[in-house]
């Protein structure tokens, strides 16, 4: 796993970048005590591991007019046809998440609408024609806690053994 070739100056150089992904790599050298260059090789070393995935702006869905968050539940007529729907999904441009999961659903997705009524239109002209049986929508009213997974302390490979 990629977390055991982990050091305490990846963790302190994740922490940093998730903090703030605009940080010059030199005021991550500075505060990591080592050399820019030092830094673009950490940084290169966790984007090949796939640590890192890059970086982004996060746009708040609420202030270019997506008022209304969903979670829908997605029940396949044909569970077989699984692929042809997630790859029905991404051309979708709501639909922001989607989970294989385990439990009652095939699938379960996190979508943006304006309006209720927008969010009525996703599910019945986008979604239902990809060969639903039903779905089960949650609307959510507020996240109370949205963050990327803090970087603590990874167990070592011989706690991690162990478990």
């Amino acid at each position: 796993m990629a977390h055991r070739s982990l050091d305490q100056l990846d963790k302190k150089i994740l922490r940093l970048v998730a903090e703030d992904a605009r940080i010059p790599f030199l005021e991550v050298a500075r505060a990591c005590n080592v050399s820019g260059a030092a830094i673009h090789q950490r940084i290169q070393k966790l984007t090949n591991l796939g640590v890192l995935k890059g970086s982004q702006f996060i746009i708040d869905p609420e202030k270019i007019g997506y008022e209304t968050c969903a979670y829908i539940g997605l029940y396949l007529k044909n569970p077989a046809d699984f692929d042809n729907v997630v790859a029905a999904l991404r051309k979708i441009p709501e639909v922001v998440e989607c989970h294989y999961t385990t439990g009652g659903y095939d699938l379960f997705i996190k979508i943006y609408a304006y309006n209720n009524h927008h969010m009525l239109n996703i599910i019945h002209d986008k979604l239902q024609p990809l060969g639903l049986s039903r779905s089960e929508t949650i609307i959510s009213f507020n996240a109370v806690i949205d963050r990327s997974l803090p970087i603590v302390d990874i167990p070592g490979e011989e706690q991690a053994a162990a478990e």
